[in-house]
């Protein structure tokens, strides 16, 4: 669908003065050139998961098994210099094993915290939905607020702080739903899908994940990821623009549909999700293209639809109809 925009498309690659776009951009560029050589064919989910990164926000995985979740997480924290680590959950996992736990020493009679694995910069929560729900809420104020609390003592995580989580679907024997205050934490929601045949072959022949992931390297340090989303919270939204966001997130809300629409935290990683988009293009503005690029990753997952229109419509489909229908704003 084509669209007249405040900006005109022959500014898409505009350098600020500031010379910030041209470098984010090619470090945007080099991360997903890193992850493309463990995941083959898959540009467009590996660059939305470097967005959900850059927008600080967190990022879920749904797809059937052994179609490259985890070696898309694993790759992707990889390719940062920075601390990462994995939670395998299971049903037997308890939240003190997430978060860390009070733990007595003798040689000083006193308990010392003993920190878990959600203390890393890059937490790769695998199959996060065959664990009980107990479990999984050990990660709401982590994601949220990017702390946690142990016996009334709050421990703040250090920035930059992703969960980076996979879940089979949950029609699958062994899963738990997860509940809708956990999905609206997530900020991006992406499916792999099947390769292509010629990126099967690939895999076949020898060049697949099982090879190369173990010699990825990473191509950004922790600082300059820092850098890059100190960058991407500064690309500007025109006022007109922000009404446009305001009006695609209340147009749920109004949908026959919807039972439960978007709420206001939807539209804050939405504009979140469209700074790092217009930046990894090398602009200094967003334009009403990088909000559709982001908008059904970032707003579908967390939508309910009525019990029945669910034959009828999917949440992509209605963010997708919102999207085509809300008008856009143009230069006046």
């Amino acid at each position: 669908m084509s669209a007249t925009t405040s900006d005109s498309p022959e500014r898409s690659r505009v350098e600020p003065r500031t010379g910030e776009a041209p470098r984010f951009a090619q470090f945007f560029d080099a991360i997903v050139a890193n992850v493309s050589h463990v995941l083959r064919g898959k540009t467009h989910q590996i660059e939305l998961a470097v967005v959900a990164l850059l927008a600080e926000g967190h990022l879920l995985i749904e797809d059937v098994p052994g179609v490259g979740k985890t070696s898309l997480a694993k790759a992707l924290a990889a390719s940062v210099h920075c601390e990462w680590s994995r939670v395998q959950f299971t049903p037997d996992l308890l939240p003190a094993d997430v978060v860390g736990v009070n733990v007595y020493q003798r040689s000083d009679e006193a308990f010392h915290f003993q920190p878990g694995p959600i203390f890393a910069n890059i937490v790769l929560a695998d199959e996060i939905n065959r664990a009980s729900p107990k479990t999984q809420s050990a990660l709401l104020e982590a994601m949220e607020e990017r702390q946690v609390t142990v016996d009334g003592t709050r421990y703040p995580l250090e920035r930059p702080f992703m969960v980076l989580a996979t879940q089979n679907p949950i029609e699958q024997e062994g899963t738990y739903r997860l509940p809708e205050s956990q999905l609206d934490r997530f900020s991006l929601k992406i499916s792999i899908g099947y390769p292509s045949r010629k990126a099967h072959l690939e895999i076949l022949d020898g060049r697949g994940a099982a090879v190369t992931l173990t010699d990825i390297s990473p191509v950004i340090t922790q600082a300059e990821l820092l850098t890059m989303i100190e960058a991407a919270s500064r690309v500007h939204i025109a006022e007109a623009l922000k009404h446009y966001l305001v009006e695609l997130t209340e147009g749920t809300r109004r949908h026959g549909a919807v039972e439960l629409g978007l709420s206001p935290r939807a539209t804050l990683q939405l504009a979140a999700a469209s700074r790092a988009h217009a930046a990894a293009r090398g602009q200094n503005y967003v334009s009403p293209d990088d909000v559709k690029a982001v908008a059904v990753s970032v707003l579908s997952h967390r939508l309910i639809l009525r019990a029945e229109q669910g034959d009828r419509f999917s949440q992509e489909d209605v963010i997708g109809e919102l999207v085509d229908s809300v008008p856009i704003p143009v230069r006046r």
